[in-house]
Parts: C-alpha cells; structure tokens; sequence
C-alpha cells in the first residue's frame, strides 16, 4: 500500500524524513519496501524562474519571431531570448527557462540549450502553460500578474511541493493498517516509546449539521448479519466536476486517478481512514429507498465495469426500491455512480461481515479497495466519523446542502476485547523483564484502555479495530513490536548447535537447483570416477597429456590419471547405454576436474602445480522424441543444449545478453560457442564432440556436450541480486526484420547490437528462420528476427518504436552490413 509522506504528518506530528519513517515503520512491523520522490509536475520546475521582459522587437529574419531581453532578478546583465509567440511584449512578467533547464514532454526530455535561431543568439525560452506542465495552453507565452517578483523560482511561486510515498507491505492481520491514519496510529506509538515530542489528531467534524430535509431517503437492512450497521446521508444540489489541486495531487501521489470532487472524496475518506463509502446518485434510488438484501439466486446484475454477472443468493446487495444498485462492499452498479449530470448524491458508509464480502468478492473474481479492507475487518465505530467527514468535503468541494438527518441503522453492537494480561506473562513471552510503565506507556499508545490493575497484571480494552488482538499473546506480540524486537538482548547462553553457510554450503545448494531443473528436463544425473585413462588426452591440446595428474601407484592403466573434463566419463556411460539398446540419451554430473602446471612448481609448496576445480558437464545424443503418436521422431540437436545450457544459466540470474557469446575452436569440438563473462573468463563451452573422439568410443550418433566452470560461475553469480518485478500493465509490441547478411555473421552479433541499440525498452530477441538459397546473392543468407519492445511504465506509441526500430536497423547496417529484404 502507498503511504505519502506529506498525507501521513497531517495526522502526526513527526520530525522524521522519509528514510527514517521508513526505517521505524519496519521496525514495528509495517515493513516498508521502497521510499519514492514524486513531484506533482514532473521535473519539480527545476531551474524555472520569473522574469520580467525588458524590451521586444521584431527578429530581423522573421516575420513571427521577437528578440527579447529578459532581466532573470539574478543580479546580471539581462539575458537575450528568442520567443515565438504571439503575446510576448516588454514589460511582461514571465516564466523563463534557463540554460541547462530540463523540460518534459510525458516521457520526453529535453534540455534547454544556448542556440542561434534564424542567426539570432537565444539564451533561454519563454514558457507557455503546456511546455511547463501547469497546464494545456498553448496559444502563447504565461503572462504573470505584475506583484511577480524576477529572480522568484517557478516552484516557489506555483507552490509546487515534493512528496515522497512510502511503499508499505500490509500483512493480512493489519486491517486496522490499512489507511494513512492508521499507520499513523502505529508511528505515533512508536515516537511516544522513542521520547519524541508527538501527537495524534484527525479533522474534526463538529461543523457537521443538517441544513434541511429536502432529500430524506429511508434505509431498510434486512440481512442485518451481512450488514451489521449501515449509514447514509444526502446532500442535495452538488456541481460535479474536477477536483481543487490538493486533493488530485494526494490521489495522485499514491497512484490513483482523479475522477471527479465527488468521487474523489470517497477515494480519499478510504485512503485516509480505511472506511469504503459509495456515492450513489439520489436520482437513480428509485422509490427514495435504500434495501440491503440479498437477490435471488441468478439475478442479472451489471456493474461498473460493463460486465453482466449473475448474482449468488449470499451475494449481499445496496437495492432501492425496485432494483438491486451495488454488490455491497464490492463494487458498484453500471447505474448507481454519480457523473457529471449528478445534482444530488446519497452517501454510503457501512460495515458488513468480512466473511460475506470475501466470499462475494471471490465468487465474482473482484479484488477492489473496498473488499481488500471490509473482508479484513474494517472500524465499526468510524462508520459515522468518515461518513460525516465525507458530506462536509462534499458540500465544501462541490457544494450544495446536507439535505437529511444521518439514517444510522445498527443492529449489532462492537463492544472493546476485553483482554487479561498477566506481566509474567509478558516477560516469559518475550524473553526479557519490561519494565511495568513500559508496557503500560506502550498499551496506551495503542489505544488500548486499562480497565483495571493490580500488582500481578492489567485488564485491557482493545478497540474493536484491532480484530487480530484479542488474546494475551497478541497484546504481547503489539507490545513487542512497538518496544523493539532488537531491545530484546540475546542470551550469554544458548541451548542450541550454530552453524555458519560458507562457500561450500552456497555451491551446494546452487547445485542442488541446478539438479532439480536439469531432473525436470528429462536428465539424469550420472557419477563417474575421477580416475580415467591417461591414453584419452594423447594428442590433445586443449587438455594437453603433461597437464594430467598421474597417480603414482595405479590400480590399471585404464585407471591411471586423474581426470583433466568430464567428457571422457560421459563418452563411457553413452557407450554403456547405447550397447544396451538406450539411446536417446541426456546426462549431467558435477565432478572435480584436476591439472597440474609444472611452472608452478615450489620446493617449500609441494602442492601449488596442482588445482581441483568443479564443473559441470551435459550430454545430449539420440532422438528428443521418438514414437510418438502426436509428434514425429526429433533428433536432439546442439540448439537444444545451448537452450539447457542458457537456462542454467538465468536461473542463476545471469542473462545471455550480459555474456560474451563466440565461436570457438577445439579439438574436442567440431563446432562449439563458447561463453565468457566480459571480464574474460570463461564459464561455459557448448558444442558438438569430433567423430574421431566418437569412435574412441565406438560411439556413432552425434553426441553434444557442454562444459560449465562451476568456481567461474559462483565467482559471475557472487554480485547477482534475484529480484522480481509485476508484470506490467502495459502490451509489449513486437516488429519483424528480414536481414540480408554475409554468410559467417552469427545470430548472436544481431543480438548483441540490437541490447546495445537499445537498452532500456527491448526485452527480447528471436531468431525465427533462417535462409540460404535462391534468390540471394553469392555468400550471403537471410535472418527472419524478431524484436520485443516493452515499457514497464506506459504504452509505447508508434513514434517511439519508429524511432527504436530506425536506431536498430542503422547500426545493423553500419556494423554488420545487413540489408532489409
């Protein structure tokens, strides 16, 4: 939930920043993720300030243009400034931007540059309303009163303020959390326990009267155990329409849309006091009477959204008198909101049954601020606090009367829970002696009332807002909370084993990852000797034979060295399984491979020649599908082990695009990619094992092998911080290039070129068919690749991929010569 900064000291009274309030609200439980700047017009006016327009003449060069000179209030010379529009005169007082001013144009900035404009030197700009963000106006420059002051910042004059919103994980328990005053009612406990100079305090609604009775609507609560108290008022005479800057700006602040003045008070009232109020228009309340019921089972019902949904017999209902208005506490009816027509509203402030409002809000698959807080428990007792609140904002935002008595129609009653609270208790619970004034100073904090004490304890009344404290245990749990879980010491002496994760624990449990993705592949895990047969690596250069450690006593020739790859055991279990009529094959095996390095010989260090690293290693040979009713017989092939080998290495949270992706010679390999970090060091190799290898083995399909260096990979994954994020809101949009290119151009040159065009917006290139033949020139082959653009943050437009798609296609085209077909 998004908590403002600025919201939240409307209700405390705190000297905190943001990082701090922050920091305290973690501390007792409200954990809070992020702490975000925003500003009510992008950019803050940064670098925007008044000036007075000094003298105007005519550009020489143009018949729309005038060169001005511009006195900034700075103290200087008066600057020159080219302005193009029509009002512009001498003597005016201005918004000017000036040098090295930043302005936006939604996602676009630019800034402001010293530049010539038909020859003549400009050193700034005159503002119009829409260049600035204050507005939509465009006709001319912003002509400002004469009482403006040159000199004065444009965010001091237009009062722009920054707010900063405190992103707070709100557990299922805390209903009571779940507004601004609520979480208030937690910091101010906190600053009380902390000995800061603090209050509480909310708007009064002593002002609250009712002018007439023009407008009297009865209320009739039939299903008086799905709605325990329900309230309306009405106010007659109302204008609709958009809401002062003060209250868009607190809605925007925390991510919500304005509306309208009406609406936008019941969305800041929930906001505010985590109490859901509806506002209907009077005029579709037929019969002047407000039913909650429930509906027959199947009743046709359309909401809000447009969508016709058939109604439970336990889906509680807001009706009038002929026909049902709103899904009560969940949403409301296509009919039942007020827009711009509306004259007279009917305002709705209720508590209903958690239980059934859960139950609704899932059987129609709706998840809205109201049923989020009235399915966890809402304050009975602030039904008619927000309620009253509610019709003065309404009557002093849009005016008109408050045209009925409150019609408050409860029928059950939302008495304190009554909680015992022995002190030893307390102590045995938290480990540690709190002081008896602590727990008292810190219980009324909380707003819970201390009926009775004695020596032994205290009798508490906790308010009806707090349903997840009712026991003995729970106080402890608040109590703790506020006194600070890192004020409890920890014992001298522990009853217990420690134990510390080291580097092997780390590379255990990423293997063991690693195992359950490869398993789930179809892979199974094979475990070979380390020791092998030194005549394997005769010819060799890659692993040359002077680097094999020898044993000086071996068992056979067959076992008579230590092994330099994985490879050769993986040969002999292919071997094993194909001379048993298994070929289809996939295996993996972390295992230690050995070298020794005469150079590093040291008489004092008999054993620093000799180093042991863990690899990992993947085989693939045979059919990736084979009789099979529904697919045709597939031969597995090396793109499918470069995709296991790519997965591994996402789920380790490095992307391909971060690597250092070529092609590589060996003489183990036929063909082989391999994978490198940018630093040089190599993680992986993927490729296809050489025949002559093959028939070592008497081994005659192709077998495809890969190669991970497992220290290389924990050293690449060390500074890997796995985050997530939400899907995002908004469509990715995908475009298609057919590229011309010289035959010895890798895929993976596009895909390289394309992450360095652009960075930000493309998340994703494919390749989707690949060409060589008739019709193309001597050497050449045809790419069919596919581009996904995405922005987290808004929907891309046309001219932004034009211009992405333009960037791309010039550097493939200075890079690698590609051409489009």
């Amino acid at each position: 939930m998004n908590i403002s900064y600025n919201w939240l000291k409307e209700y405390v009274d705190f000297d905190l920043t943001p990082a701090e309030v922050a920091a305290a609200l973690t501390s007792i439980g409200l954990e809070t993720g992020s702490v975000e700047e925003v500003e009510t017009i992008k950019g803050g006016l940064e670098g925007l300030v008044i000036g007075e327009v000094l003298t105007c003449v005519p550009h020489p060069n143009s018949d729309h243009m005038h060169v001005c000179t511009v006195n900034l209030g700075d103290g200087g010379e008066p600057v020159q400034i080219v302005c193009g529009a029509p009002n512009v005169a001498a003597g005016q007082k201005v918004v000017v931007a000036t040098l090295g001013t930043k302005l936006y144009d939604g996602d676009e900035c630019f800034t402001i540059k010293k530049s010539k404009l038909r020859g003549v030197e400009s050193n700034g700009m005159i503002c119009a309303e829409d260049e600035i963000g204050i507005g939509t106006d465009h006709a001319g420059i912003i002509v400002l009163p004469q009482e403006a002051v040159p000199g004065t910042p444009a965010k001091e004059y237009y009062h722009i303020q920054s707010d900063y919103v405190l992103e707070v994980d709100i557990t299922p328990n805390r209903a009571d959390a779940c507004s601004h005053y609520g979480v208030a009612r937690d910091l101010y406990a906190w600053l009380v326990q902390n000995g800061r100079q603090t209050a509480l305090h909310r708007p009064s609604v002593e002002a609250f009267a009712t002018d007439n009775h023009d407008l009297d609507i009865d209320v009739t609560v039939e299903n008086t155990e799905a709605c325990p108290r329900y309230a309306g008022v009405t106010v007659k005479g109302v204008c609709v329409k958009e809401s002062p800057d003060w209250l868009q700006d607190k809605l925007r602040a925390i991510g919500l849309r304005p509306i309208n003045n009406v609406v936008d008070v019941t969305n800041y009232i929930v906001h505010a006091f985590g109490q859901p109020l509806h506002c209907f228009d009077a005029d579709q309340i037929k019969g002047r009477h407000v039913i909650v019921k429930t509906m027959p089972e199947g009743t046709p019902f359309v909401t809000l959204d447009g969508v016709e949904r058939k109604l439970n017999e336990r889906d509680l209902m807001i009706c009038n008198a002929e026909e049902p208005m709103c899904i009560a506490g969940v949403f409301g009816g296509l009919a039942s909101g007020s827009t711009e027509q509306t004259k007279d509203v009917f305002l709705e402030s209720a508590y209903f049954h958690p239980t059934w409002v859960r139950k609704t809000a899932r059987r129609h698959g709706l998840n809205t601020d109201a049923s989020f807080r009235f399915e966890r428990g809402i304050d009975p007792n602030s039904v008619i606090y927000c309620l009253k609140l509610a019709a003065l904002m309404v009557k002093e935002l849009a005016g008109g009367t408050i045209a009925s008595d409150i019609k408050d129609v409860c029928n059950a009653q939302f008495p304190d829970f009554r909680v015992e609270l022995p002190y030893r208790y307390v102590h045995d619970l938290v480990g540690k002696t709190i002081p008896v004034e602590t727990i008292k100073s810190i219980a009324g904090s909380l707003e819970m009332k201390t009926v009775a004490e004695t020596p032994e304890g205290l009798t508490l009344d906790v308010p009806p807002y707090r349903v997840d404290v009712q026991r003995p245990c729970d106080v402890v749990e608040d109590i703790l909370r506020i006194y600070g879980y890192n004020n409890v010491e920890i014992p001298t002496t522990l009853h217990s084993s420690l134990t510390t994760k080291g580097e092997e624990d780390k590379s255990n449990r990423l293997q063991n990852l690693v195992a359950e993705q490869l398993v789930g592949c179809g892979f199974n895990e094979i475990l070979n000797n380390s020791l092998t047969r030194a005549a394997y690596y005769d010819g060799l250069s890659s692993y040359p034979s002077d680097s094999l450690v020898m044993l000086l006593n071996p068992l056979s020739a067959d076992l008579n060295a230590m092994r330099q790859t994985l490879l050769f055991g993986g040969l002999e279990s292919i071997a094993h399984n194909t001379n048993r009529k298994n070929a289809d094959l996939k295996f993996f095996e972390f295992g230690n491979c050995y070298h020794y390095n005469k150079s590093k010989e040291d008489p004092e260090r008999v054993l620093s020649p000799y180093t042991e690293e863990l690899h990992l290693g993947l085989w693939l040979t045979g059919k990736k599908v084979s009789n099979s009713w529904a697919h045709p017989d597939e031969d597995s092939s090396v793109y499918e082990l470069k995709a296991y080998v790519e997965n591994i290495l996402a789920r380790l949270g490095l992307q391909m695009h971060d690597l250092v992706v070529g092609n590589l010679t060996d003489d183990m390999y036929a063909v082989a990619l391999s994978v490198n970090t940018r630093g040089g060091k190599r993680l992986a190799t993927v490729g296809v094992v050489k025949h002559k290898l093959l028939k070592a083995f008497d081994i005659e399909h192709d077998v495809y092998y890969a190669d991970l260096n497992w220290k290389e990979l924990l050293k690449a994954v060390r500074n890997v911080k796995v985050g997530y994020r939400e899907i995002s809101k908004f469509p990715a949009v995908k475009r298609d290039l057919a590229l011309l290119l010289d035959k010895q151009v890798p895929f993976a040159e596009i895909e390289k070129i394309a992450y360095e065009t652009e960075k930000k917006l493309l998340k994703e290139v494919s390749l989707f068919d690949v060409y060589e033949g008739k019709n193309l020139e001597a050497g050449k082959k045809s790419y069919a690749v596919s581009f996904l653009l995405q922005d987290e943050n808004a929907t891309l437009n046309e001219k932004q991929i034009d211009k992405i798609m333009s960037k791309l296609i010039a550097n493939l085209e200075n890079k690698l010569g590609a051409k489009l077909r």
